[in-house]
């Protein structure tokens, strides 16, 4: 069993699927044709039936890896003791982005001396369940399980045994060398066939014109580009739906139990991604998810959804696959998620909270838009006072989360600030008096005198990180009394070198009662109060230790060992990203506020 660490993984997708590479040079992660489709490799879930695609010198060799400036193209360079070679590789993309060919293009070159590269193809299509079987073709190989099949054309020829093809190709210096993996293609043609270099031309220009659409230029410009492309690189251009992350069952904790499927689109990932894009002026490719929202039902029994499909699916039933192990051993494989009917009540604010945004950067509410910030706003006013799952899913009992509560006034006071905006009729004091009550309520119930704290859920005594989000939406400002201890409180207490958990596991009835690793974005969340309170620079520090933890092409998992600084959970996530992007912005600001001697409002 040998695994590699989630951080040595670059991501490359066309917003249709995405694969992850190891730096040295191994694919152990994809799934065709969409990001929530079958694995055809896995071998980041289980070593030795996963399956992978592998490109790197036979032999010794050191290696590195990083994204070609402003895209997401992965370079993978080899160092052997007879020269250096280096692998591109991309997914190319269509003009049109919501149509793909579903392809992996490998460009193998020798930069210098001569260079001998192995070559493993070992797909196991279909999550490896049932027999993936591999054929010579006479340009490369295809693989076939039931009706699924992948093509893979090569300069080589491939052996074939016991399910794994195997090349050697040789290069000397300037020699190059390509191979098109391709979904249902069952007659691979030469690689010149595939106009490699003509596609690889027009991705770089894709997502260096996405680069330049991010408006902004403060203090970590580069880091929060990056973010950027990778946020980017999960949205699924059919739809505009936006994946929480493209990956499954990548523990938070090893032996942990809680592996969870985040391959499909939670409101709350997507709002909040479609928020930090509205404020960074970019707004080009989150207009068709916008449409989807506006048109697309999105109430159940209990209101809204808490996630759906990619391609708007409603049902995404949950299963285990039994015969994989697991990331290091760490199973179960959980494909699918449950959470889909939970009730989620924080949902109404964060969508609403990102139409607000996407207004004041231009956007235009329609009618079908504006159908629904109404629809949830009422929700939040008609059911804020029923328990619910919570934003961390628990799958204990519902209970009386305070974040809940906190995101239901955050629907009333955006709908009531876009109803203004707009012009539209609503029964505007009705809205004022839920949002009152619902404020009153949580400062009543949600506040434990004898902890000096708000608490997780009504009577509760223990802390959850989701409270620094009251300062961050203007339920409170970070100095009142109230809200300054309870800062400090989860910065004592959830913390563990500096990074903050999102509450005790131990303490708290989520259905597992394992333990997990520091969440990243509930980090950036506490940098957020802490420039609220003006600790500019502890606040600095904090965030560069944190930035620190990105891995070696800038990208972050869900959570970290707080000990050792390794990734855990689901790879590239969405909300670590955007909860950067964020903080960064907020804290240049302060710092550039500060150094003009100017008062910091908020």
């Amino acid at each position: 069993m040998t695994y590699i660490p989630i951080s040595d993984y670059g991501v490359l997708g066309d917003m249709h699927s995405a694969a992850l590479v190891s730096r040295d040079g191994s694919i152990d992660w994809l799934c065709f044709p969409r990001f929530d489709s079958p694995s055809v490799f896995a071998a980041i879930l289980d070593d030795k039936r996963g399956g992978r695609f592998a490109v790197r010198p036979a032999g010794e060799h050191h290696y590195s890896q990083t994204y070609l400036p402003d895209t997401n193209v992965l370079l993978t360079s080899f160092q052997t003791g007879e020269g250096r070679a280096t692998v591109t590789d991309f997914m190319p993309m269509s003009a049109d982005i919501t149509v793909s060919e579903h392809e992996v293009i490998r460009i193998a070159r020798c930069e210098s001396g001569r260079v001998v590269l192995d070559c493993l193809f070992q797909p196991r299509l279909d999550y490896g369940r049932g027999l993936t079987r591999l054929t010579p073709a006479s340009r490369g190989v295809v693989a076939r399980n039931g009706d699924a099949c992948l093509g893979l054309a090569s300069p080589v020829p491939f052996d074939i045994e016991d399910g794994t093809a195997r090349a050697t190709l040789t290069l000397g210096a300037g020699q190059s060398a390509a191979f098109v993996l391709r979904w249902d293609e069952e007659n691979p043609r030469p690689p010149a066939d595939y106009d490699i270099y003509g596609k690889l031309g027009d991705v770089e220009a894709y997502w260096r014109t996405v680069a330049r659409d991010w408006h902004y230029h403060g203090r970590w410009a580069e880091p929060i580009k990056r973010s950027g492309l990778a946020l980017h690189q999960l949205l699924y251009a059919p739809t505009g739906a936006i994946c929480a992350a493209v990956t499954t069952s990548l523990p938070e904790g090893v032996n942990s139990n809680r592996n969870w499927d985040y391959r499909y689109c939670w409101l709350r990932d997507a709002a909040l991604t479609l928020d930090i894009f509205h404020r960074l002026g970019h707004t080009v490719d989150t207009s068709s998810f916008m449409a989807w929202l506006g048109n697309f039902s999105l109430t159940s029994t209990d209101g809204v959804q808490a996630l759906y499909g990619i391609g708007c699916e409603t049902d995404i039933p949950e299963y285990v696959l039994d015969h994989f192990e697991g990331y290091m051993g760490s199973g179960p494989v959980r494909i699918g998620n449950a959470a889909v009917k939970q009730l989620q009540l924080d949902i109404y604010g964060e969508v609403v909270l990102s139409f607000a945004s996407f207004y004041r950067a231009g956007g235009h509410i329609s009618d079908a838009l504006w159908a629904l910030t109404k629809g949830l706003v009422e929700m939040a006013a008609s059911n804020w006072h029923l328990p619910d799952h919570g934003i961390w899913e628990v799958r204990g009992e519902r209970r009386h989360f305070v974040y809940s509560k906190l995101m239901c006034w955050v629907a009333l006071d955006r709908g009531i600030r876009l109803a203004k905006a707009l012009g539209r009729v609503v029964d505007l004091q009705r809205w004022r008096d839920a949002k009152r009550a619902i404020h009153q309520d949580v400062l009543a119930r949600g506040w434990n005198e004898r902890m000096g704290s708000f608490v997780q859920f009504y009577g509760a005594d223990v802390l959850d990180a989701s409270l620094l989000f009251m300062p961050m939406v203007g339920f409170l400002p970070a100095k009142d009394p109230r809200m300054e201890s309870t800062i400090l409180r989860i910065q004592q207490e959830l913390s563990v070198n500096g990074l903050v958990r999102r509450y005790l596991p131990w303490q708290t009835d989520n259905g597992l009662g394992t333990d997990e690793g520091t969440f990243t974005m509930c980090t950036f969340w506490l940098i957020g109060c802490l420039i609220q309170l003006g600790r500019l620079e502890e606040a600095q520090r904090l965030f560069e230790r944190v930035m620190s933890l990105s891995n070696h092409v800038g990208l972050f998992s869900e959570m970290v060992d707080p000990q050792s600084g390794e990734f855990l959970g689901n790879y590239p996530q969405a909300f670590t990203h955007i909860a950067l992007i964020h903080t960064a912005r907020n804290l240049d600001r302060a710092l550039r506020q500060a150094e003009l001697g100017k008062v910091i409002a908020y």
